[in-house]
């Protein structure tokens, strides 16, 4: 191969073409940009573009990073130096009618077109909440979607992935052939030593009907609904989806003001099988002090991806951070738990602001991947806002309230994380050391990045624990 840049299909851009800030972060869903410069960016238009993208990076001894869909949040995919391939061109879908095994590229959004795609083959897969998240990056953290308490991490249903190696080759890797790539994907992230071409997912059957149920309350009762919550989320059924939100939506009385919203989202057989799922949702002791109530109310994946895109609106301003609480099954350790997070939903800087508190109970063994870190409950908080000169304001906020919550905090997870910031511990020991033996094995010369992160010799650490180490 020559490194000639005609010889792609898509596009090779450099910093002095005039559309090359929109070939660095156009597609990056943040609107918060990085000032971080590649050397190039390939927008590749063929799975022969990647090869090629990669062989010339070796050429001219440069590093490699990807992008899928651009929504991580720090922007993982914008480097310093080195090339960047987008894969933006790369989502085309099939669908094996006998198998039921969809083959799709990484930058299909889940919501946007995987999930309506299926659909209308009466068939469903659990992709991520807010509908324009590409699967590529979504399934190599692990893939946190629709209803991850009942039916497992999205990356699970991983069944075979087409991989370009560092030396420009592409391969199969499942569960019998190169299986150390396969465990890999599954929650590796961004420092998969490799780049996913198409994912090949099982699927399963399309609920019958949904029912949603949605329970407002003051801020001033989050302690009680909260402490009821951790006491009963473990026993409703799995195939409920169960988030706490912390959220500024429109009130009976006209106006507007952060409310805590209790939502379970059920997955039935049929709209009896749906509603009579979320039974256990009226028994909370605060609901005759709720603002509102929507009690087990059909609904639709198509209204809910609406909510999703309301609740995300693309290129304002992000900043996020997140954690896996964890603490004793006592009342007083879920009164620390709860007290830990209380600063996350009852103090966001910014209107459009949110915090989610997302059900993982009963948490389960988990197969054997990459991924390994979760606990019963996640939470995650975000800042939402348009000025700029917010940052600051929004930034210690955030290192604030999750600096409270470090007591109860087990780690984090990749998908809302932001490692030049804040770093902690999202894989077991064992399997951190695993992924570095494959790393090693598969990306000898370091072709590819790793983690973006802020100090590279304490990746996969509790900051805090190394401290007081």
């Amino acid at each position: 191969m020559t490194s000639a840049t005609t010889d792609f299909d898509g596009r090779f851009v450099l910093p002095t073409d005039p559309d090359w800030d929109q070939a660095r972060v156009g597609r990056v869903f943040n609107g918060r940009r990085p000032d971080r410069q590649p050397d190039a960016v390939l927008i590749a238009a063929s799975v022969g573009d990647v090869q090629r993208g990669v062989c010339l990076a070796a050429e001219r001894g440069w590093t490699v990073a990807v992008r899928s869909g651009g929504h991580a949040w720090a922007a993982w995919s914008v480097r310093e130096g080195g090339l960047l391939i987008d894969l933006g061109a790369l989502d085309d879908i099939t669908y094996d009618e006998t198998t039921h095994i969809v083959a799709a590229g990484p930058a299909v959004k889940g919501g946007e077109v995987l999930s309506p795609y299926l659909e209308e083959r009466g068939r469903f897969f659990n992709g991520g909440h807010c509908p324009s998240v590409g699967i590529g990056g979504f399934l190599l953290q692990g893939g946190q979607g629709w209803n991850q308490r009942g039916w497992g991490w999205a990356a699970e249903s991983i069944v075979a992935i087409d991989v370009v190696t560092a030396s420009g080759e592409l391969v199969r890797a499942d569960a019998e052939q190169n299986s150390d790539l396969y465990w890999a994907a599954r929650g590796a992230g961004p420092s998969f030593p490799g780049i996913v071409v198409r994912f090949h997912l099982a699927t399963r059957a399309a609920a019958g009907a949904v029912a949603h149920t949605v329970q407002g309350y003051e801020l001033d009762d989050f302690t009680e609904v909260m402490t009821w919550m951790y006491q009963v989320h473990g026993s409703i059924p799995d195939n409920v989806e169960i988030v706490c939100v912390s959220v500024t939506t429109p009130a009976p009385d006209g106006a507007e003001r952060r409310l805590l919203l209790v939502t379970g989202f059920a997955f039935g057989d049929d709209l009896a099988h749906a509603q009579a799922s979320l039974a256990a949702f009226n028994e909370c002791p605060a609901l005759e002090r709720a603002v509102f109530v929507k009690d087990a109310a059909p609904s639709s994946m198509a209204e809910q991806r609406a909510e999703q895109e309301r609740q995300n609106p693309e290129h304002w301003q992000y900043i996020t951070d997140n954690a896996w609480v964890d603490g004793e099954n006592t009342p007083e350790g879920i009164a620390a738990m709860i007290e830990g997070i209380r600063p996350l939903f009852t103090t966001n800087p910014t209107d459009r602001g949110f915090a989610i508190w997302m059900s993982n109970a009963p948490r389960r063994p988990l197969p054997d991947m990459a991924f390994s870190l979760h606990t019963d409950a996640y939470v995650a908080a975000y800042t939402v806002y348009e000025d700029p000169a917010e940052y600051e304001r929004n930034r210690a906020w955030m290192d604030e309230v999750f600096a409270y919550a470090e007591p109860v905090t087990a780690g984090q997870y990749l998908g809302d994380s932001d490692m030049t910031n804040r770093q902690l511990r999202f894989m077991a020991a064992e399997n951190w050391e695993k992924l570095q033996r494959i790393i090693t094995e598969r990306d000898p010369e370091g072709r590819f990045h790793r983690y973006l992160a802020a100090d590279d010799a304490t990746v996969n650490h509790n900051h805090w624990e190394l401290t007081r180490a």
